[in-house]
């Protein structure tokens, strides 16, 4: 490999795809990015088209290399969304819109499946008492089987968003081991007894490689040279990459339609609802992702015709101290660390003087409330919790939501200075792959850097410890209002 070699990495997220180009070293030469729209047809139902993942790939190379020397690119990685699964026939054709990770169509088939799985399978197989949501994949191959069977027959693969786009732009059907971690043991292989529970489940996932392993070769848009593209992984692996993971005793905190969390450590310890990947280069990441985090704020500037700038510029009004509303930011239930399909959002707290500010402030501390619950959870997991976290994705723009996370969590944040984090996390498997480095945890720490830091108010602390105690009581409290009224939804939704 030689000097100026370019690399390119693409996070396909739940709202757009994103892409970097970047210098071996990290540094950030252009980037690009485009949304997609998401369809709710119906109750539960959370869809997207595949079609624009593609299309984002191909424009963005085109963009990024517009004026620039197509030789000097050595390799491409991706990384996606994950619990996001497009069915596919041999062709690679979708059958039916990629039902997401926001989807809880497949709601009752995940209770029945999880009902026949034991706590010491499970604890046998994950190491850890992993709940089977809506979202897992055998969950919508067997709503898909019950529902359409029709598109079941016809089904050769179900395929993630980036191992879909591997499929159609190399050629290649393959997954990954940590991308497919829900269906795959600490070994690092799929899971034969848990594929076994769902007939012709095992021959619809494709092979698995290590994601910095080269897997074929991808055209540069519209120019005709190829380069090496890697297996890549989930986007929660490439932002802890990006941000700067790469060893033990470390934190992770990811803004996007999602908050995810991630805490480090060296020994498998587990906690209820968090996921504990499988050991890889003597990392045992401890992770999770909550249901809604920018997206509560996308659905309340909906409501109130507002842009999220918008809406942050609301809250920055408020007197925090004077600020008694809470949100339960749960509008599609909950992910980690409670599971829990049928939970619902709510304002609470209101009295005659409650407007615009508080709305949006309240919007701004629930999502961090549902970070706070999970970064306990990962603690617990860990057996420790980290001394700062690393932070970065589209809700660090925000100075205010910042700080606000960092007064709710109670540790430092430390800001990465390139906020697509997910990019660089792909980019730096796509330079291990080709050799620019001997493995992940050379190449991190030479391809990150930290911008800014937010350090927790000690202030807020009483405040933020009592709005967290009523947070998690609200819940409790108000999920027999919601559960016998989403049941209903859960039968008979169109594909």
């Amino acid at each position: 490999m030689r000097d100026g070699t370019l690399i390119i990495g693409f996070d396909i997220g739940s709202t757009a795809v994103k892409a970097g180009l970047f210098n071996i070293d990290g540094t950030v030469v252009d980037q690009w990015s485009r949304s997609y729209p998401t369809s709710r047809p119906g109750p539960g139902l959370v869809e997207q088209d595949p079609q624009d993942w593609l299309d984002g790939i191909q424009n963005a190379i085109d963009a990024l290399l517009e004026g620039r020397d197509p030789n000097c690119v050595g390799a491409i990685g991706i990384c996606s969304q994950v619990n996001t699964e497009v069915f596919v026939d041999a062709s690679g054709v979708p059958l039916c819109p990629a039902i997401t990770w926001q989807d809880v169509r497949a709601a009752d088939q995940a209770s029945a499946l999880n009902d026949r799985i034991t706590p010491a399978l499970k604890q046998a197989w994950w190491g850890t008492d992993m709940p089977i949501g809506a979202s897992h994949v055998m969950a919508k191959m067997q709503w898909m089987e019950q529902m359409h069977p029709d598109i079941w027959d016809r089904t050769c693969y179900v395929l993630s968003p980036k191992d879909y786009c591997l499929f159609k732009l190399a050629g290649v059907a393959v997954s990954d081991p940590i991308a497919s971690f829900g269906q795959v043991g600490t070994d690092l292989e799929y899971i034969s007894p848990l594929l076994d529970l769902m007939p012709g489940a095992s021959k619809r996932l494709p092979p698995l490689r290590f994601f910095t392993d080269v897997v074929g070769e991808v055209e540069l848009g519209s120019h005709k040279r190829k380069v090496p593209v890697v297996s890549g992984t989930m986007d929660a692996w490439g932002n802890l990459f990006g941000c700067g993971v790469y060893e033990p005793g470390q934190g992770m905190y990811i803004s996007g339609t999602s908050e995810i969390l991630s805490v480090v450590g060296s020994e498998r310890i587990g906690a209820s609802g968090v996921v504990t990947f499988a050991t890889v280069d003597n990392l045992v990441v401890n992770a999770g992702p909550t249901q809604s985090g920018a997206d509560s704020l996308r659905w309340w500037g909906n409501v109130v015709d507002k842009t999220p700038a918008e809406l942050i510029a609301l809250a920055e009004q408020v007197d925090r101290a004077q600020s008694n509303v809470l949100f339960l930011p749960q509008l599609e239930g909950e992910r980690a660390p409670i599971w829990n399909s049928n939970i619902r959002g709510s304002f609470i707290g209101l009295d005659s003087r409650t407007s615009g500010p508080e709305f949006a402030m309240a919007v701004l501390e629930g999502v961090a409330m549902s970070a706070r619950h999970l970064f306990d959870a990962l603690g617990q997991a860990a057996g420790a919790q980290p001394d700062y976290l690393l932070y970065g994705g589209g809700g660090a723009r925000s100075d205010l939501w910042s700080q606000i996370r960092a007064d709710v969590l109670g540790v430092p944040l430390h800001k990465f200075e390139y906020g697509d984090v997910g990019c660089l996390g792909a980019a730096i498997l796509a330079a291990v792959g080709i050799g620019a480095f001997p493995d992940i945890k050379s190449a991190v720490p030479n391809m990150t850097r930290v911008e800014k830091i937010f350090e927790p108010d000690p202030r807020q602390k009483a405040r933020y410890d009592t709005m967290f105690e009523t947070y998690l009581r609200a819940i409790d409290a108000l999920e027999p209002l919601t559960v016998l009224n989403n049941k209903e939804h859960h039968h008979k939704m169109p594909a």
